[in-house]
């Protein structure tokens, strides 16, 4: 028998080492590191080739029937998760402390308990007394939801064993869970993936919707190994800032589901409570006669929501390094749309400070919000306002081409249900709005002259 090494797992990314290191040498996290038992080594060499249970395998043709969902009563949650609970599936739901996660699971928990529904919560991080405090406060402390505060996952299972198969579980928080089979203090990555393990395959043997709650590192990304998310058939992203009331629940990875679906919710006293309509929420209080705004129709998942994109130009002396400031948006964007429009339509901002914000706190991805850029910095710069009741999109390239975009009528129709009646939009799309009036650009210079009052 050989002699067993050391080894060491970074807590970061769950990278192993042989030796100890300052700085992990996958992730670039410092004092990150921390040694673990490794197991003993055997020198024998094994054939897998026998031995082993023959598994059945099946036609890829077979029939299949789409799995049930359980709607949760909160339609917010229901359209982020894709329609509603799988049986047997693994949910992660990650996000900043106090930005909401428990608050929306025991809302979740007790309309289904409401209902009839066996539904299970195990908080690893509050005594029961605190959760039944918040339930209170909440207004739900008469649902029928059986409640524990546990952190050994042989404790739970062996719990969940003796009673009916729970219809829904909560795991808050996956961190705080340990495993008696592994060494080491929960919240480390062997840890939370032996814990994970273990919960995820009593799941999908009993068939309940289990959800885990994750903590998240300062970067915002789930704590713990990498191999979590993939283990888990969605994960979820609950983000939001302190400073505003809004929340938006994400859907990043869903197996049941399309991705990139988004629920926005309002943080109240009594709780969080859904916003059916959000573009409403994040134009709120707008004024149209504001030189360097522009409506923006985002496209999450399948839903359209109208934003506020701003943007500001100060002019410095000369000598002074403009500064470029962008929050809500990708700043590496924002440095080639304005080398396109200083390279290809002849605007100067060289000499500018250029301040950029999403209104809400909202944060953009989506390509398409070039032209809306754009067009806020063409207003900001000639200090002039743009016309009031249309909204821009479009892709653009360093040519200066304006390319269009995915799901046009989506975003037309949107805007139409909030009383805009036109379209700044990429000359290749479609050439039918309803009652909305559409205009046709090919190349960012266009847009520059319509805007500037030169066509």
């Amino acid at each position: 028998m050989a002699k067993a090494k050391k080894k060491y797992v970074c807590q970061q990314c769950g990278s192993v080492s042989y030796r100890w290191q300052g700085q992990c040498a996958d992730c670039g996290e410092w004092n990150t590191l921390a040694e673990e038992a490794a197991p003993t080594v055997f020198s024998a060499k094994h054939d897998l080739q026998g031995g082993g249970r023959a598994v059945e395998l099946v036609a890829l043709d077979g029939d299949v029937e789409l799995p049930p969902r359980q709607e949760t009563g909160i339609a917010e949650f229901d359209i982020a998760l894709g329609g509603g609970l799988v049986a047997g599936s693994a949910t992660l739901m990650g996000g900043d402390p106090g930005i909401g996660k428990s608050t929306l699971l025991l809302q979740a928990s007790a309309n289904l308990a409401k209902r009839g529904l066996n539904v299970v919560y195990i908080s690893g991080e509050e005594a029961a007394d605190q959760v039944r405090l918040r339930a209170r406060r909440l207004g739900l402390g008469d649902a029928p939801l059986k409640l524990a505060s546990a952190t050994s996952v042989r404790d739970i299972l062996t719990t969940l064993g003796k009673d009916d198969v729970p219809d829904f579980l909560v795991i808050d928080s996956i961190q705080t869970m340990h495993s008696d089979q592994i060494e080491g203090a929960p919240g480390t990555v062997s840890q939370v993936r032996a814990s994970a393990h273990e919960l995820i395959r009593y799941a999908k043997q009993s068939g309940a919707a289990m959800v885990l709650v994750g903590h998240v590192t300062k970067d915002g990304n789930i704590a713990g190994p990498r191999v979590l998310e993939h283990m888990v058939d969605t994960v979820m992203s609950f983000e939001g800032e302190r400073s505003h009331q809004y929340r938006i629940l994400r859907a990043i990875k869903n197996r049941f589901g399309a991705t990139d679906e988004i629920g926005v919710f309002s943080m109240r006293e009594e709780g969080l409570t859904e916003v059916s309509n959000p573009s409403a929420l994040f134009l709120s209080d707008r004024s149209d006669d504001v030189a360097g705004t522009a409506v923006f129709p985002a496209l999450e998942g399948t839903r359209p929501v109208l934003v506020e994109i701003q943007a500001l130009t100060v002019r410095l002396a000369s000598g002074a390094t403009p500064r470029r400031a962008v929050v809500g948006w990708d700043s590496g964007r924002l440095a080639m749309i304005l080398a396109v429009l200083e390279s290809r339509c002849g605007l100067s901002f060289s000499s500018c400070e250029v301040y950029l914000n999403i209104a809400g706190g909202y944060k953009v991805s989506d390509p398409a919000a070039d032209m809306a850029v754009a067009g806020a910095l063409i207003s900001a710069l000639a200090e002039k306002p743009l016309p009031g009741g249309s909204i821009l999109f479009g892709e653009v390239a360093l040519s200066g081409e304006i390319r269009p975009v995915s799901h046009e009528a989506l975003r037309l129709r949107e805007a139409a249900k909030l009383g805009f009646d036109s379209a700044i939009m990429p000359s290749s799309s479609t050439k039918h709005g309803g009652e909305m009036k559409l205009q046709h650009m090919q190349k960012l210079a266009n847009l520059v002259d319509h805007l500037l009052g030169r066509d």
